[in-house]
């Protein structure tokens, strides 16, 4: 098990967040619900990930339309302005798994922290990961994580669920959330955040399954790499959405913690490898004052790495559920230009 966040027996806890931190805010939402109330995306977007793909960075993001999940594409050239290229991954009513909700969070990409992210060919096609939720309604029922595979970033075939929430450890059996699918030397790493299996109050951490041959999943025997803080700490409640990158021989694993007073912001945990894990003392993003886009919650991260600036993009909410405000919006680790939001 991981050393509590804060604590100086963990090797990333030892370190600070100076390569890692992106301090300056843009301030404001790239990417906002439609106002086609009757486009997949309508309520809200969530779930940023970001990379590089034919000479333009593209977005994919989860879209709600009050029934489900499905899954959208953006693209831009300066990584602020984005436009919609539409639902790439819909939901469909004949099939047990996606009936209700398809959210692709992660295609297989360079993995360095400072690359430009291009997209990695698998066995000759672009290779992603996706979670679904059983049922209608907001994140209902205990989701399994599947594998999916297109051609060109905008048609996607689904294979079976590879991991299912059943079939894990009790920390897990609540269901399955985001996955962030790695590849490095041959070995495939896929990492999650599960819940527990209690309707309320649930607990959230973060594991790893490993494959050669993308068909074997073995679950780590030592999850979760990323377990909940201690009491006052700020992932006491969540340690989930794992974003993974590589920086030099060391494993960053971008997540956001939820504390027990309902705050959800995005943290740092480092290693030299990538099961074992030590969180860094410092919040990465936070949340923003009152009347702030995020001044609810900044969490769910998506990195990248632009024109000598790592760009960190996040789930921002502001104000109290049922009429939040659930948006994408982007720190940096260097200052903007005169006139915008910082």
């Amino acid at each position: 098990m991981v050393a509590a966040l804060g604590s100086a027996a963990s090797w990333g806890a030892q370190r600070g967040i100076e390569r890692y931190a992106t301090p300056f805010k843009y301030g404001k939402l790239v990417l906002s619900a439609s106002p086609d109330k009757d486009a997949f995306d309508n309520r809200s977007v969530d779930c940023p990930f970001v990379c590089t793909h034919d000479g333009l960075f593209y977005m994919t993001y989860v879209g709600f339309d009050g029934t489900g999940y499905q899954t959208g594409l953006a693209s831009s050239r300066n990584l602020v302005d984005w436009q919609r290229a539409g639902c790439i991954l819909k939901r469909d009513p004949a099939s047990p798994v996606t009936r209700y909700n398809v959210a692709m969070n992660w295609v297989v990409r360079e993995n360095r922290l400072r690359s430009p992210g291009r997209l990695k060919r698998i066995r000759g096609r672009v290779l992603g990961a996706y979670h679904a939720y059983p049922n209608a309604g907001y994140e209902s029922g205990p989701a399994a994580i599947g594998l999916c595979w297109s051609d060109d970033l905008f048609h996607w075939e689904l294979d079976e669920p590879c991991l299912r929430p059943q079939d894990g450890e009790a920390w897990e059996r609540g269901g399955l959330y985001k996955p962030c699918l790695v590849e490095d030397g041959g070995t495939f790493y896929l990492f999650y955040n599960a819940k527990t299996g209690s309707a309320n109050n649930w607990r959230e951490q973060t594991g790893v399954a490993v494959s050669s041959d993308l068909k074997r999943w073995k679950r780590y025997e030592r999850n979760p790499i990323i377990a909940n803080g201690g009491p006052g700490s700020p992932d006491e409640r969540f340690a989930s959405d794992p974003c993974v990158l590589k920086d030099g021989d060391t494993w960053a694993i971008f997540y956001y913690g939820l504390d027990n007073k309902g705050v959800a912001r995005d943290l740092l945990a480092l290693g030299k490898d990538p099961l074992r894990p030590g969180k860094a003392r410092e919040i990465l993003i936070d949340t923003g004052p009152p009347g702030s886009v995020d001044e609810t919650y900044a969490h769910k991260p998506g990195v990248i790495y632009h024109d000598g600036a790592l760009y960190h993009f996040y789930c921002a909410v502001s104000g109290k559920y049922p009429d939040e405000v659930r948006g994408i919006s982007v720190a940096r680790s260097r200052t903007w230009k005169a006139g915008t939001p910082l």
